[in-house]
């Protein structure tokens, strides 16, 4: 996500965003639904090259920019789904490190270690002939495989992504934990239809990799559904465009708060920039063990509104896209 592009720009520049990004897409896969798309990849495609020149997929939001108006939330019953341990050791690398204890947090390099380290990864994708980067994490899911993303992160301007990967643990075009490739992509119903900003929600279920399931190799964070507002909030994601460079998994942490102008997402003080779009939100987070409890994803911010970042409410069109996808 950017903060210092117009709205109005956004869907002028995305091609300049891309530009000078490597290579090109594989032909596109006809869609099993309005609301998903089944992936084809070529193998190899993602090299650590292609990694580090992959350029991040951002949006920003002003007023009359189109989307639609945001919705009442409804005092639905909170539906709550507990985390998944790995059953892969963790790395020595990963398990020496000392949890960092600023709260709040503007935006700085996540230097302790837990769950989160292997959870978060980065994603990337070809869009039209060119690569891109978003952020993603992996959740609890009845099919173990299950990431979730922003909904620009899989689609944009009518068009689904294709070569879709995620890579838990990205470390500067190093893929400690491999590449998972999606076998297929979901959205909420209202951002594949008409990319709402409120429903600013993607999903994709990832092909086993070695006989084993994502959820088996990095573990998996819980996820919330109708849990409310105005909470204590971590938010990771791996930001590409300056001053960050996608090398490193990134978090802000602050109490959050509910938008007051456009959407009914939840807002939260955080410096991270293009390419942490699709990084996870957790209330409930514990530096010690990283691990939290998922509401909501990176997504946007308002161009007047530096410094600040968005991410959609985790309710019921939220976990109808997530039962799509983890029982895929």
């Amino acid at each position: 996500m950017n903060r210092h592009r117009t709205a109005a720009s956004v869907l002028l520049a995305v091609s300049a965003l891309i530009a000078g990004a490597l290579t090109a897409a594989t032909p596109s896969a006809a869609a099993d639904s309005p609301a998903s798309f089944r992936q084809q990849h070529t193998p190899g495609f993602w090299t650590a090259e292609r990694m580090r020149s992959a350029v991040p997929l951002d949006v920003a939001a002003a007023p009359g920019t189109g989307r639609a108006p945001a919705a009442t939330v409804t005092a639905d019953r909170p539906t709550l789904i507990a985390p998944t341990p790995a059953s892969a050791p963790v790395s020595a690398s990963v398990s020496a490190a000392v949890s960092p204890t600023a709260f709040p947090q503007a935006g700085g390099a996540w230097t302790g270690s837990g769950a989160v380290v292997k959870t978060s990864g980065r994603v990337f994708f070809t869009l039209g002939d060119r690569t891109a980067s978003c952020s993603g994490d992996s959740v609890t899911s009845a099919n173990g495989s299950t990431v979730i993303t922003a909904g620009h992160c899989v689609k944009y301007q009518g068009s689904w992504h294709t070569n879709w990967v995620f890579v838990p643990a990205y470390n500067n075009g190093n893929a400690p934990y491999g590449q998972w490739p999606a076998t297929k992509t979901f959205a909420t119903d209202q951002w594949a239809a008409s990319e709402d900003m409120n429903m600013d929600i993607g999903l994709a279920v990832v092909a086993p990799q070695n006989g084993q399931k994502l959820s088996q190799v990095v573990g998996a964070q819980g996820i919330l559904f109708n849990g409310g507002y105005n909470k204590r909030m971590y938010s990771f994601g791996f930001p590409a465009a300056s001053p960050y460079d996608g090398s490193k998994l990134v978090y802000c942490s602050g109490n959050s708060g509910k938008d007051f102008l456009l959407t009914k997402d939840h807002g939260l003080a955080c410096n991270m920039t293009g390419g942490s779009s699709g990084g996870p939100w957790f209330q409930d987070f514990n530096e010690a063990t990283g691990l939290g409890t998922q509401v909501s994803v990176n997504s946007f911010g308002y161009v007047f509104l530096p410094n600040r970042m968005y991410g959609p409410y985790f309710g019921n069109e939220a976990k109808a896209a997530y039962d799509k996808a983890q029982n895929s």
